[in-house]
């Protein structure tokens, strides 16, 4: 190769300072501009064509004439002096042009790059959510209530999505924000390098989201493996919140995250849900006020003047929450302890209530009517019959989560526009102990399948979207359409039947209500609202896992006329007093006569003044924690 030539070094080197953008060329501009300006006032100072302006003036009246070409209409003097200013003019004509097409294109880059979204985030306490899915709607939303107080909240996210198309949507489908900023950043959650755009050693919580394809725990993994490894990571712990698919995955989730991520299996969390609502009505319109940032909240807080005393004790003490249990430090929490456990100096009640600071002691506990407790053994369960009509990748453990709760002998049927999962069915059947499994091919959405099944033989029946095949949109569809036919059905037959519909887009709700479901389980939205709620107190998962786990204290809607005297006025102290005495916790009631009336929330009332009197009437349900 032959040796470069000095012609060739200085144009290759122009080459690269122009290449630098539009700082490098406005520079060379200046450059060509004072060349110009200097050059043309030495020749006409040196050649003494304007002998009555100096060095300095001439200068200056060089670069006012490069800056606007309009000065030199007012010149006077010779030819070569007019020329001379003449060519300086041009010139200066010449540069302005480039240098305002230079700025031009240069605010025009950089534009395009804040579309982008590839500038870092400059925030601090603030939320980062990774990765982009049908949730992140309803998480941003909880987000925004959770922070309504707080003054400079901001949540960030990031995906690899387009920036503008990410803000569009979330104005689409988040009605308000409130006070809470969102900032959307282009990249991959996967990357270290774009990591750092959203500033996450500074955040006060990470949240990440599958991505809505078929192997979202590896990208979950390999994300938290990017967080907790960088380079450049904080040394305090983070507190992250991810959510996993595959229980075979939760293993390696915990190796990677360690004591700093809290995990959600969404699949067993939803199934569980609909597992418990199948055979309770109005169970899930509790768990939708649990879990949601409107009205009552889960806290586990310290309340050093209940040390000392019994759970039994502490449970009517309280006067604007219910206790539900306890968490002893350094140790897993504890809902519905047997009523003799005593509350620890170190311990942390966990506690229902509209916000923290109204956890407050009573200077006097209401009293309780004695006359009008009852003490009604409940009536042992049979035998179930259950109906799915519909299938997805929950749907297994849907299955398997019911075979926990109902008595030897069950059966469960499932009913699906598909071709039978034989594999997948022969497992499952192996792993049932309580209830018989049947599969049966057919199209849930038409009355003459839906004819020939015998519904009204059925105790409980639950509609699965078809989400794993359909968008949001087709599956909701598929699913409000079975939906009515069943209530045709039901009307025809004479015969009212319990129906637990699980729903993808919450926007549908208002449909499912027309069509008079039951319960409704969006599951997308639950999964969201146990996020939120998690990244803003960490202490929730361990609670909320052993509140959905079959071991231990659930949440039950039992016959108020088994605790109290119906149609006779009494306080909820009085409640409260008389499921204490079954080992149980009363959380709340619903209202038959108000169970289909949206407004009312269905009739449930969670956390109600104890000094509150209601009468209660036949189809009236006490909520409470019990271990059956």
């Amino acid at each position: 190769m032959t040796k470069p030539t000095l012609r060739a070094r200085l144009s290759y080197a122009f080459d690269n300072s122009l290449s630098r953008g539009p700082v490098a060329l406005i520079g060379w501009l200046g450059a060509a501009s004072a060349a110009v300006v200097v050059g043309v006032s030495l020749l006409v100072w040196a050649s003494g064509m304007a002998p009555e302006y100096g060095l300095g003036e001439l200068l200056w009246m060089s670069l006012m004439r490069t800056l606007d070409p309009g000065t030199m209409g007012g010149d006077v003097g010779a030819w070569p002096f007019l020329l001379s200013m003449f060519g300086v003019t041009m010139g200066g004509i010449f540069v302005i042009s480039m240098l305002i097409g230079v700025l031009t294109t240069g605010l025009e880059e950089r534009l395009q790059d804040l579309r982008k979204g590839r500038s870092c985030v400059v925030e601090s306490g603030h939320t980062v959510i990774l990765g982009w899915s049908e949730q992140v709607y309803s998480v941003v939303a909880q987000l925004a209530l959770a922070n309504a107080n707080q003054r400079r909240a901001c949540v960030v996210v990031l995906a690899d999505k387009d920036k503008i198309e990410m803000e569009d949507a979330l104005r689409d489908k988040v009605a308000s924000t409130g006070r809470t900023r969102v900032v959307c950043r282009r990249g991959s959650p996967m990357d270290m390098g774009d990591l750092e755009i959203t500033n996450l050693h500074e955040a006060r919580s990470i949240i990440v989201l599958a991505p809505d394809d078929d192997d979202g725990d590896s990208s979950v993994i390999k994300t938290m493996l990017a967080i907790t490894n960088h380079p450049g990571r904080r040394a305090t712990p983070y507190h992250i919140v991810s959510e996993i698919r595959d229980p075979r995955n939760m293993d390696v989730a915990r190796l990677v995250g360690g004591d700093e991520v809290e995990l959600v299996l969404i699949g067993d969390l939803i199934a569980r849900i609909i597992a418990q609502t199948c055979r309770q009505s109005g169970l899930s319109a509790v768990y939708n006020e649990l879990f949601d940032f409107t009205g009552n909240e889960i806290y586990a807080q310290a309340v050093p003047e209940l040390a000392g005393k019994t759970f039994a004790e502490a449970l009517p003490m309280l006067e604007g929450s219910t206790i539900l249990g306890i968490h002893p430090k350094g140790g897993a929490p504890h809902l519905n302890p047997p009523m003799e456990t005593p509350i620890g100096p170190s311990d942390r009640l966990i506690v229902l209530a509209e916000d923290d600071d109204a956890i407050t002691l009573f200077s006097g506990p209401p009293a309780v009517d004695e006359a009008a407790i009852h003490c009604h053994a409940p009536a042992e369960a049979g035998p179930e019959r259950t109906l799915i009509l519909g299938w997805n990748w929950r749907a297994p453990a849907v299955i398997t989560e019911m075979d926990r709760y109902v008595a030897p002998g069950s059966d469960v049927t499932v009913v699906a526009d598909l071709e039978g999962p034989s594999e997948e069915i022969a497992r499952l059947e192996e792993r049932l102990c309580r209830q018989r499994l049947v599969f049966r091919c057919g199209d849930t959405t038409d009355p003459d399948v839906l004819n020939t099944l015998g519904v009204e033989t059925y105790h409980h029946i639950i509609i699965l979207c078809y989400g794993d095949t359909l968008d949001p949109q087709q599956a909701d569809a598929r699913t409000l359409v079975t939906l009515l036919h069943l209530r045709d059905i039901g009307e025809r037959c004479g015969h009212p039947f319990s129906i637990v519909t699980e729903m993808q887009d919450m926007r549908n709700r208002e449909l499912a209500e027309v069509a008079r479901a039951d319960d409704y389980i969006v599951s997308d939205r639950l999964v969201s609202l146990v996020l939120a709620q998690i990244s803003e107190n960490k202490a929730l998962n361990a609670i909320f896992y052993d509140l959905l786990d079959p071991e231990g204290s659930e949440i039950y809607l039992k016959p108020a006329g088994d605790y109290v005297e119906l149609r006779k006025p009494v306080t909820f102290a009085t409640v409260v007093a008389a499921a204490s005495r079954r080992g149980e916790v009363a959380m709340g009631y619903r209202l038959g006569s108000l169970a289909g009336d949206a407004a009312q929330h269905y009739g449930v009332a969670l956390n109600p003044p104890k000094a509150e009197g209601v009468t209660f009437s036949e189809g009236d349900r006490i909520i409470v924690l019990a271990e059956s």
